[in-house]
């Protein structure tokens, strides 16, 4: 990996996925404690209509994508708000009509040559050094936004009655965490891709998740994690011509199983010790 580091793209592509791991892990932490994983999908899938829009109008990526991105998360936001019985249904039409729209703008796209399987897998060895600067702004926006409102992010996150009681800003601090998790979404794209970008926001927090002891702690734990996830993801891709994203994933993919069959172990080994305690009990009562 070091002799990697070498090359221009190889320093970009780590810078990336280390700012996409620390928003992950903020934002993907928001996201298993407000569960929202499916508000998650709809909003990464409904802004591939943004990729559309960008490439049909000639408009940098970031500025497409995010738009498009933003409106469609509010959307689903306040149907979630207000209509949660079907919140489900809707935010599922929502999810497909915009990815259809981007796959139509795609087609009508003039001389359109641009590799489909880059945003769907994700092209972290082709982000820009200008992008890198964007990511890093809007890194620092999320980490702002988090100390400014932790109370009420913490308060909402688990217990929305009792942070309406305390005078919180329910709705407002809802919408702008919405936001935000969309800005991440397409920060998150280019280093994974489309499909695969639930599995880094969700799968970090998760396995911290247990042995955290505060939402501050998960959302560092998670970060970490991830960045870990990402190094090691992009020494595989580079050590076996794999794509970076999917090699990525399918190390944070190895932790999770590796993490949930060790806490399997862990709990079939203490229900046969309080097993055998007990027997060992009932043998003294009766001897």
């Amino acid at each position: 990996m070091i002799e990697a580091l070498q090359f221009d793209f190889m320093q970009n592509a780590l810078a990336a996925g280390l700012l996409a791991s620390l928003i992950g892990g903020i934002m993907g932490t928001l996201v298993i404690v407000n569960r929202i994983v499916f508000l998650s999908g709809g909003i990464a899938h409904a802004s591939y209509g943004g990729i559309g829009l960008a490439f049909f109008f000639g408009w940098p990526f970031l500025a497409g994508t995010l738009g498009f991105a933003v409106a469609a998360a509010l959307l689903m936001a306040t149907i979630s708000l207000r209509a949660r019985h079907r919140s489900d249904t809707i935010i599922g039409v929502v999810w497909a009509v915009g990815m259809a729209i981007g796959i139509v703008l795609l087609d009508l796209t003039p001389g359109y040559n641009v590799d489909l399987m880059s945003y769907l897998f994700g092209s972290i060895l082709t982000v820009p050094a200008s992008d890198l600067w964007i990511m890093a702004a809007l890194s620092v926006l999320i980490c702002g936004f988090v100390f400014l409102f932790y109370p009420d992010i913490l308060a909402l996150s688990y217990d929305e009655e009792f942070a309406m009681i305390r005078g919180t800003p329910v709705r407002l601090i809802y919408y702008l965490m919405i936001v935000l998790l969309a800005v991440t979404i397409v920060m998150v794209i280019q280093v994974v891709g489309l499909i695969l970008i639930i599995a880094l926001l969700t799968i970090p927090p998760y396995i911290v998740e247990k042995y955290a002891r505060s939402l501050f702690q998960m959302m560092v734990g998670a970060s970490l994690i991830g960045s870990f996830f990402t190094v090691v993801g992009l020494y595989l891709s580079y050590r076996f011509d794999l794509t970076s994203g999917a090699a990525i994933i399918l190390v944070a993919g190895v932790g999770f199983f590796a993490v949930t069959l060790i806490e399997q172990i862990s709990v079939r080994r203490q229900r046969l010790e309080t097993w055998h305690k007990f027997e060992r009990e009932e043998q003294g009562h009766v001897s």
